[in-house]
């Protein structure tokens, strides 16, 4: 059995699994590097993957512009429903939890993100964004395995990123080091049983089986509770986001003191968290605002508990998905694959406000999709550059501009 296969194999029971990746060079303590001048991993990324597409027009609210009651006649949300950002846009009704976050001015909402030439099937578009191609280029390694490839993430880290609620490596593909929890639960009970020592089996086949067991010990020791270990007083919101949330928490907590202070060296670079069910074909209002609240509600709790954890000024949130919907809605009360979608930014260092361009509902191209007002990949540049101060060119292929939503 090969290392890949028996990862899918494992990845297929639903257990937690270690991606194949190549040794990591030693590097510098975190400690004295600055923003700009090398490496800074011990600034946290967590990526939420809006899986399906999500309906960016009932997210982000063009509600002064006529065209959008006219468009969406029965999905519309109403005027005086909307969460009012400013005169011309606001938030779905379910997404007020927010509001403190933006009124601190620690949300920055990224308007139109989207990329030439759109392609609208589910598998190809997220292909793209996971590996930040052009549309018509396949590479075969997500964006943050070539990161981490061009600046290798501390070898003391527990993994280079963690993923939590699926079993795609997603970004994370082709290289990194990275601990797929889709149930942590059994990642910690599978892990106990990974005791055996590869050098004194005889079959190759089950010496190379145990060593890929052995590599996931090792991940899931500096992942697990310990004695000892900080307890998150936190509340969590309910239903299946939530649980992804305290995941999350509960590995970054993992990496921290007792006392809940940071240990440089210590953790994971990137946190990818799914909320899934965003393909709103039919029946779209009730389904999407539920999501949406998820979204809200769980994007609160991680800046509520990563405070808690003193990691809020040391973290940058950024939601991601495949493609937005589009304008007009369908005869099933729902939305279509379109183009272009809002995206989210948040952190105790985000510069927040509204960024891009509100929706041109006048300026729908021939398929009645709205055009791209920013590359995807200027927001990864800004995670590259700005927050991690790595050169962006030779990850991404070309020059993007990275977003100034970041305090200095």
């Amino acid at each position: 059995m090969c290392r890949r296969d028996f990862l899918a194999f494992a990845g297929g029971l639903g257990a937690a699994w270690l991606a194949p990746a190549p040794v990591l060079a030693a590097a510098k303590d975190l400690s004295g590097i600055l923003p700009g001048t090398g490496s800074n991993y011990g600034n946290l990324l967590i990526l939420v993957e809006l899986k399906g597409g999500n309906d960016g027009l009932n997210t982000v609210i063009p509600f002064a512009d006529p065209m959008y009651a006219s468009l969406r006649p029965n999905i519309g949300i109403k005027r005086e429903q909307v969460v009012q950002l400013d005169e011309h846009s606001g938030l779905h009704p379910e997404m007020r939890a927010l509001l403190p976050m933006w009124q601190a001015g620690e949300l920055a909402i990224v308007q139109g993100v989207g990329y030439p030439q759109p392609n609208l099937s589910h598998f190809r578009s997220i292909e793209i964004w996971n590996t930040a191609s052009r549309s018509d280029e396949y590479l075969r390694d997500g964006w943050l395995s070539r990161a981490f490839a061009e600046q290798a993430v501390p070898a003391g880290f527990d993994a280079d990123g963690v993923i939590v609620g699926s079993a795609e490596l997603g970004p994370l593909s082709g290289g990194a080091r990275a601990v797929t929890l889709t149930n942590p639960a059994q990642f910690l009970r599978d892990a106990n049983l990974a005791s055996a020592n590869a050098s004194q089996v005889s079959n190759p086949a089950l010496a190379h089986v145990l060593r890929v067991e052995n590599d996931i010990v090792k991940a899931a020791d500096g992942l697990r509770p310990r004695q000892g270990q900080y307890v998150l007083r936190t509340p969590m919101p309910p239903g299946a986001f939530g649980n992804v949330v305290r995941t999350a928490l509960q590995v970054v907590a993992a990496a921290d003191s007792p006392t809940g202070v940071p240990q440089p060296g210590r953790g994971v670079a990137v946190l990818r968290l799914t909320l899934n069910g965003f393909d709103t074909h039919r029946n779209q209002p009730g389904q999407q605002a539920n999501l949406l609240r998820q979204l809200s509600q769980g994007m609160m709790a991680l800046r509520a508990g990563l405070t808690e954890l003193n990691r809020w000024q040391s973290t940058m949130i950024v939601t991601y998905a495949e493609f937005g919907r589009r304008p007009r809605e369908n005869q099933s009360n729902g939305t279509d694959h379109g183009t272009v979608a809002p995206h989210f930014i948040a952190g105790g260092r985000v510069r927040g406000g509204l960024y891009g361009e509100v929706p041109r509902l006048d300026r729908l191209d021939g398929n009645g999709n709205l055009p791209f007002a920013v590359d995807f990949r200027d927001i990864y540049a800004t995670v590259l550059q700005r927050w991690w101060g790595l050169n962006p060119q030779p990850v991404l292929g070309g020059a993007f501009k990275p977003l100034d939503v970041l305090r200095v």
